[in-house]
């Protein structure tokens, strides 16, 4: 299955077509029977003001690129909020120039450093690919206590679209696992877009859309969504159910994410999140010795 760089950009101006019906648009129905819901390609080239033949050859991919001002008409037509707006800016670059990120990411020493300093509150480092690149003892209880401590420094990581989509134990601890698959989903999209010669993030994406059929369903939807903050209820096997504040904070130049997750003080929400760190404390510390996932 082919699953990055294949007409991306067609792609996904066929499922943004498809998805906007005439009326939305502001078409009239017209007497003639249309065999599906969303516009057709000669109403859409009409409405961003190019020939049918120039967005055919987009959608079909005989076009690989487009000029920021008919990107621009396209996405007004099709009715892009800002997120879509820009992830078809990406796809539509000339050339689409990225550097190789094949090669295992690294988290900086300081990066480590701020996690431990930070115990209160559960923290999760990931990549562009979603694979974990460290966590502090909390976010690990919170997360993937079912998981070796360790498993970031492992050979095979911990990957949180993996964990999602093929691991039971972190799928039901996800109140509203859709709407968090949606998002990874999204996010791995965006970074299939942004990095189009990286095989590991293509060998990632095509394992999960050969082992998942609900991964296959939602990639194929090319879902767009860049959002920095979610709340999430969780349903923990120690503290019951939670909702925590999700906050997630881009680290510069190194293509990485921190994901925070809070309650508010004074809450049982965040006297559960006191109960798990007191679990730990009664813990035996971890062994050091790097572990695999277990979650194959």
């Amino acid at each position: 299955m082919t699953t990055t760089g294949t007409n991306d950009l067609g792609g996904f101006l066929r499922t943004r077509r498809e998805r906007l019906t005439p009326d939305a648009a502001g078409i009239a129905p017209g007497l003639s029977h249309r065999r599906v819901p969303g516009l057709r390609r000669e109403e859409l080239a009409e409405l961003a003001g190019v020939s049918v033949g120039y967005y055919t050859r987009l959608e079909q991919g005989a076009s690989s690129s487009a000029s920021p001002a008919v990107i621009d008409a396209l996405a007004a037509a099709l009715r892009l909020d800002r997120a879509e707006h820009e992830h078809l800016r990406i796809l539509a670059a000339p050339g689409r120039p990225s550097p190789s990120r094949s090669r295992r990411s690294r988290l900086r020493p300081s990066v480590r450093d701020l996690l431990a300093a930070i115990p209160g509150t559960p923290a999760i480092v990931i990549d562009h690919r979603a694979d974990v690149l460290g966590w502090n003892r909390l976010g690990h209880a919170l997360l993937a206590g079912h998981l070796d401590a360790d498993a970031p420094d492992a050979q095979i990581r911990p990957n949180i679209a993996r964990m999602l989509f093929l691991d039971p134990h972190h799928r039901a601890l996800h109140h509203d696992w859709s709407a968090k698959a949606q998002v990874t989903v999204a996010a791995l999209h965006h970074a299939s877009a942004r990095h189009p010669a990286d095989t590991a993030l293509e060998r990632r994406i095509g394992e999960l859309a050969s082992r998942s059929p609900e991964f296959a369903r939602m990639w194929a939807r090319r879902p767009v969504r860049i959002c920095s903050y979610h709340v999430r209820e969780l349903r923990h096997p120690l503290i019951g159910r939670v909702t925590l504040a999700n906050e997630t904070l881009t680290l510069p130049d190194d293509d990485q994410q921190i994901g925070l997750f809070h309650a508010r003080p004074g809450t049982p929400d965040a006297d559960a999140l006191t109960l798990l760190a007191q679990s730990l404390d009664r813990r035996p510390a971890p062994e050091s010795t790097p572990q695999k996932e277990n979650t194959r």
